[in-house]
């Protein structure tokens, strides 16, 4: 005994076994060793044993009667389930066949008779150390599968946080957007919001966060908060742009970013807006000629640059109602068919050049994926924007917050915006929510923010900057006008627009004066508005819509100035 390794612990043993001799002698032996013994003297005997005691090893003789060693090994294999309850087979078979079916039966190894002491108690030793190996998978399976569900239970939950944050806006409220998502996990890597501005304008994000799954979808939740919260308040692309890239480049790790495509749909003044950090191009979709413009990636993507390098820098491009935007994440080009070959830039293509119903171009885009029975390696996201005529959304009610006490009632304001200030700020939001503090205006702010808009607008570009909005005749003019405008903005050097705000009350309500001014050399107002929009679609268009917008607009000092009025009647 001295030769063999140290029993761990004693163990429970059941030996079945008709020899009353052999029975005797392996249980002197089994107890030698340290061991609890149980006996049995058939096959049945012996599952009745181990029903009733569960011993943690077995030795059974392979030929007793009633039931004989084969039977009785499979019906306790059964009842231990996943648990290893180590079968040794005691038998003076010396047969191959005969062997083998020891093992077939559910045996983990055999003891030729007569028995070798040495023998059987390093077999005995060898089964425990397989009993207690499989004993700490199991527990470890089960630890494992604990935290699975847990970390399941835990990333539905923050899922369902998430969706109410990222598609809080109008993106399954807008009739004019299509989309198709495919996630490669359960949280969504691509990231997919829409949401009106003041004025009626559509801002709509398509971005892709590095990797898959929770950590990619971490960093939406703040790009969604900014998003929705600046869209709200009247923010243009480039602030929103450069606070989204200031916000991720700060709390991201360094290996994470995300590529996006960001654009303003305008359908009062028939444009697109876009900025492409890192995505795939996208694609301006004219219906009437079937010419596609691709949006190309001109930027790195957000979160990669310090605030001080990164561009904000947009192009814009006419559109016609109707027409089109796609937009599309790299998860769409990446699918593999079953040869690995990639969907890719040119099987898009040929869907575009193959469709022939626009209102169906988005649908056979999904078919063209669903045929090319392709492989999901990545998120997959993709959607369709239509330039449609409509009214501007009423006020949400989220471009403020107060008891409903506070409403001053007899005030007046006045700002100067010099070169430095008109380069790198966009006042209009915070003069908008400086007039909803007005209550009776609060109805109209949809229509402040877009008189406020075009006269600021009018103001820089053509008074301060001295662009010729006649410029934008066609495509390509349109293009080199905000060319210009990129180019004369960045060497402003001089000049002003003043915003004066007179906030006066009546006996039915209330009056606010809004007055802009600006440094330029004026225009010529009554020709502007006699010129035909049919004629000049691409420009002219601001103007009129003031005048339509507002109570009441008076140009003065050749054109440098103008004034506007919104009357609004008393709360009852």
């Amino acid at each position: 005994m001295s030769a063999l390794a140290p029993v761990l612990e004693p163990l429970t043993i059941l030996i079945a076994e008709d020899s009353a001799a052999d029975l005797l002698l392996l249980a002197t032996i089994v107890r030698r060793q340290g061991h609890q013994v149980l006996t049995a003297t058939n096959g049945a005997e012996a599952v009745e044993v181990f029903i009733r005691e569960r011993p943690q090893l077995v030795l059974m003789d392979a030929l007793m009667p009633v039931m004989d060693g084969f039977e009785a090994a499979r019906r306790i294999k059964q009842l231990a389930g996943e648990e290893l309850v180590p079968l040794i087979f005691l038998t003076s078979l010396r047969e191959s066949e005969a062997l083998a079916q020891c093992l077939d039966a559910g045996g983990d190894d055999f003891l030729p008779k007569p028995y070798n002491q040495l023998i059987l108690a390093a077999k005995i030793n060898a089964m425990d150390r397989l009993r207690r190996l499989q004993a700490t998978v199991l527990q470890q399976r089960d630890l494992i599968a604990k935290h699975h569900d847990y970390l399941l239970h835990e990333q539905r939950v923050a899922k369902a946080v998430f969706d109410k944050v990222a598609h809080s806006g109008c993106i399954n409220a807008a009739p004019n957007i299509r989309y198709l998502q495919s996630p490669y996990a359960l949280f969504n890597g691509d990231l997919l919001l829409a949401a009106y501005t003041p004025s009626g304008d559509m801002h709509v994000l398509l971005g892709d966060f590095t990797g898959h799954g929770l950590p990619a979808a971490v960093g939406a939740m703040p790009l969604a908060e900014v998003f929705y919260g600046m869209t709200a308040k009247g923010y243009g692309l480039a602030q929103i742009l450069g606070e989204m890239n200031a916000k991720l480049k700060r709390i991201l790790p360094v290996d994470m970013f995300c590529c996006a495509t960001l654009l303003c749909l305008s359908t009062q003044r028939r444009v697109v807006e876009v900025w492409n950090g890192g995505m795939p191009e996208g694609y301006v979709h004219e219906v009437a000629t079937g010419r596609r413009t691709p949006l190309a990636s001109r930027h790195l993507p957000l979160g990669v640059l310090a605030a001080e390098a990164f561009d904000d820098r947009t192009e814009v491009w006419p559109m016609a109602l109707g027409d089109r935007v796609f937009l599309l994440s790299d998860g769409v080009l990446d699918t593999a068919d079953a040869n690995d070959q990639l969907f890719g830039a040119e099987r898009l293509q040929q869907v575009f050049a193959a469709n022939r119903e626009p209102d169906r171009l988005f649908e056979d885009i999904e078919q063209a994926l669903a045929a090319f029975r392709g492989e999901v390696r990545d998120d997959v996201s993709m959607v369709e924007i239509t330039l449609q005529p409509g009214q501007p959304p009423r006020a949400t009610g989220q471009l403020y917050a107060d008891s409903g006490q506070s409403c001053p009632l007899d005030w007046s304001v006045s700002f100067e915006f010099r070169p430095e200030t008109l380069k790198r700020y966009n006042p209009l939001p915070y003069l908008l929510q400086l007039l909803l503090e007005i209550h009776g205006l609060r109805e109209q702010s949809g229509a402040l923010y877009s008189v406020m808009a075009e006269l600021y607008s009018n103001a820089l570009e053509h008074g301060v900057l001295g662009l010729d909005s006649r410029l934008k005749r066609d495509a390509q003019g349109f293009a080199e006008y905000y060319h210009q405008r990129n180019d004369r903005l960045d060497l402003l050097t001089s000049g002003y627009v003043r915003v004066h705000v007179q906030v006066v009350p009546t006996q039915g309500g209330g009056r606010l004066s809004l007055c802009i001014e600006d440094s330029g050399a004026g225009f010529d107002v009554e020709q502007v508005l006699a010129r035909p929009l049919d004629i000049d679609r691409l420009s002219g268009r601001g103007l009129s819509l003031v005048r339509q917008l507002s109570s009441d607009v008076r140009w003065s000092d050749g054109g440098r100035s103008v004034c506007v009025e919104f009357c609004w009647e008393a709360l009852a």
